[in-house]
């Protein structure tokens, strides 16, 4: 009698640990669905976004910027920064900086190293 008393406290009482451990389960299950559902909002607005931005972009640039990113793991265009690529981390060589400081400010530039498209700014230390 005493060990069936027992297991049945026993029994009881992992019953009420199993519910605490769901209890928990569910919680960060809850989590985790509403963060999914802003990650899915927020790359719909990014893909809105991108699709303004794209549609003013030539389409022959826009082809070139779209293979690059496939093979580049999705990154098709980088930032030339302090006279560094920021694709590829490299800093580019006197030769290319010259070449690139001579250049149209609407000419396609596209880094020696990882290929990438650079972009130009004020930071670029051309």
């Amino acid at each position: 009698m005493e060990r069936r008393e027992s297991a049945q406290e026993r029994a009881a009482e992992l019953t009420e640990r199993v519910g605490s451990v769901q209890g928990r389960i569910d919680d960060a299950l809850a989590r985790r669905d509403a963060a999914v559902e802003g990650f899915d909002g927020e790359a719909a607005t990014v893909a809105k976004e991108r699709e303004v931005v794209a549609a003013s972009v030539p389409a022959d640039l826009l082809k070139l910027y779209e293979k690059l990113r496939e093979q580049q793991g999705g990154v098709g265009a980088a930032k030339l920064y302090q006279r560094t690529c920021q694709g590829c981390r490299q800093e580019l060589a006197i030769t290319e900086l010259a070449e690139i400081r001579k250049a149209p400010s609407d000419t396609v530039l596209r880094c020696e190293n990882c290929r990438r498209i650079l972009v130009r700014t004020s930071e670029s230390g051309l």
